[in-house]
């Protein structure tokens, strides 16, 4: 699958920036035919809201338009990560340290494939998950599929009252 040029990328960052935005990252999925371009925007409080994605997708497809980094048609998505994010960079491994994941593994890595737990951090290439008996695991990145918050009824509801009481 075609990706976009580093400089279209650094582009769509200081795009993002410039409306109070992070572009925490770029993914791509669809197919070869029909490609999928997400961007996924942040922000150090946690709300974006569809205004953001809104105001960011137009400028973007205006963007991607004029680099035209695809041969055929594409589809352009903008979103905010969600409350079952997926960690990203070494940002949103400190940011959520502490907080619990589930680790889901590639699949050449040894049974079992999928670690609950919290999230101690991430070092050198390794990603550290304490799961619920207390053991800490030693996840090597190259070995990860993803890693996301695995957030409780509880958290979620919290997550829900802290952000009404901000907008």
């Amino acid at each position: 699958m075609a990706r976009l040029a580093d400089e279209v990328v650094e582009k769509l960052a200081r795009l993002a920036a410039s409306e109070g935005v992070e572009l925490l990252a770029v993914e791509y999925g669809g197919t070869a035919r029909r490609p999928v371009v997400r961007l996924i925007l942040d922000r150090e409080d946690g709300g974006v809201s569809l205004a953001d994605c809104e105001l960011v997708s137009r400028q973007a497809s205006v963007l991607l338009d004029a680099y035209d980094p695809f041969p055929d048609a594409f589809t352009l998505e903008v979103s905010s990560p969600g409350l079952e994010r997926k960690l990203h960079d070494e940002k949103d491994y400190a940011r959520f340290a502490g907080h619990r994941v589930r680790a889901r593994m590639r699949p050449s890595w040894p049974a079992p494939r999928v670690l609950d737990g919290a999230l101690v951090g991430r070092d050198g290439g390794i990603v550290r998950v304490t799961d619920d008996r207390g053991v800490t695991h030693e996840l090597p990145e190259t070995a990860l599929f993803e890693v996301r918050l695995s957030l409780s009824a509880d958290e979620i509801k919290q997550d829900f009252q802290q952000r009404g009481r901000k907008h």
